[in-house]
């Protein structure tokens, strides 16, 4: 070999090692997820306190990368936080991610399903036992008036009961509230909330009060299991930040692992990071009911799709809901 071929080779495997820091190091070193409240973000709430985010991080390569969580309610506060740049991720129910691509020509897409668990519509109102009992006195507390999921499934059960041209019979009754809030209004006597549309575990406690009792299920509505929310984020993002990007649905993976494999270890963390008024039984036994379930695949997402598309709450439809999602993932 010539004097010169060391040389050269010497100077790539130099130029390699000050190359490979320089890439790690031009992804983010801060991530900001934007996550909700409820039972349904159980996996970012094991993200967050193991710091599973930070462990795929520095497996990549990638050093010390800093996560920060905001909380957000409703799915037009976090597709607003996601648009403007205020967040890299955000959690939300599937209805906010398809407005979101199809106003964006498919620049914001899903990373991955978070969770599936049923949605109840529980009220107070004594006369109410179906969505035909409800009058102009009444109101009905949720996420986000029009965008949330529950909004639009509120619209897809009007829909099945007074006819697809009255799919929006009872928006004027809604009332844009997060969850917690719509708790203390729905259990309150001096308040004009009778009804809310929620998820686990704020469904549950409320049922605990003999005034409650449910007026509609969505798996109901929907025949059968579905996603309540997914983690989402943008194309640009992904792009200039595949590593990160890895890491994060690496870290969502571990989550959704660790609590299927440690539903105590799971209930325990909830109260602790959410300093829920709930006992550890009571979280247990709503993280083990059959309904409630955890992880990846998209569940039940076409349904969603065609009802929007055909309401006119999105222009465009993709050809398969798979497009709504950055990987094409085996799911039912």
């Amino acid at each position: 070999m010539k004097p010169q071929s060391h040389l050269i080779i010497a100077a790539t495997v130099a130029l390699a090692a000050v190359m490979l820091p320089l890439r790690a190091g031009a992804e983010v070193t801060e991530v900001r997820i934007a996550k909700q409240y409820g039972l349904a973000y159980l996996p970012l709430l094991v993200m967050e306190e193991h710091k599973l985010i930070e462990k795929h991080a520095r497996r990549a390569g990638l050093g010390e990368v800093t996560v920060s969580w905001p909380v957000l309610s409703g799915g037009a506060a976090t597709n607003d936080a996601l648009i403007s740049g205020a967040v890299d991720y955000v959690s939300s129910g599937i209805t906010p991610l398809i407005l979101l691509w199809a106003k964006s020509a498919g620049e914001y897409k899903g990373v991955a399903a978070v969770n599936s668990s049923p949605m109840y519509l529980n009220t107070t109102n004594s006369t109410v036992r179906t969505l035909k009992d409800f009058t102009d006195k009444d109101r009905i507390a949720l996420p986000a008036v029009k965008v949330s999921i529950q909004a639009v499934v509120l619209q897809m059960a009007v829909a099945q009961t007074f006819g697809s041209e009255n799919f929006a019979k009872l928006d004027p009754l809604t009332v844009t509230m997060k969850h917690p809030d719509g708790v203390a209004a729905l259990l309150s006597p001096r308040s004009e909330i009778t009804a809310h549309f929620t998820t686990p575990p704020f469904m549950f406690y409320e049922l605990r009060d003999k005034r409650v009792h449910t007026v509609l299920d969505s798996f109901k509505v929907l025949g059968g299991p579905h996603t309540q929310v997914v983690l989402s984020s943008s194309k640009t993002f992904g792009q200039k930040n595949p590593r990160v990007f890895a890491a994060v649905r690496a870290a969502l993976d571990e989550a959704s692992a660790f609590i299927a494999k440690d539903r105590r270890a799971a209930a325990e963390l909830y109260l602790k990071s959410t300093k829920s008024k709930e006992t550890l039984d009571e979280i247990l036994v709503e993280i083990g009911r059959p309904s409630v379930g955890y992880g990846t695949d998209p569940v039940r997402i076409a349904p969603f799709v065609d009802f929007m598309y055909a309401t006119g709450a999105i222009k465009v439809k993709p050809a398969s809901w798979r497009e709504l999602f950055f990987a094409n993932p085996e799911t039912k």
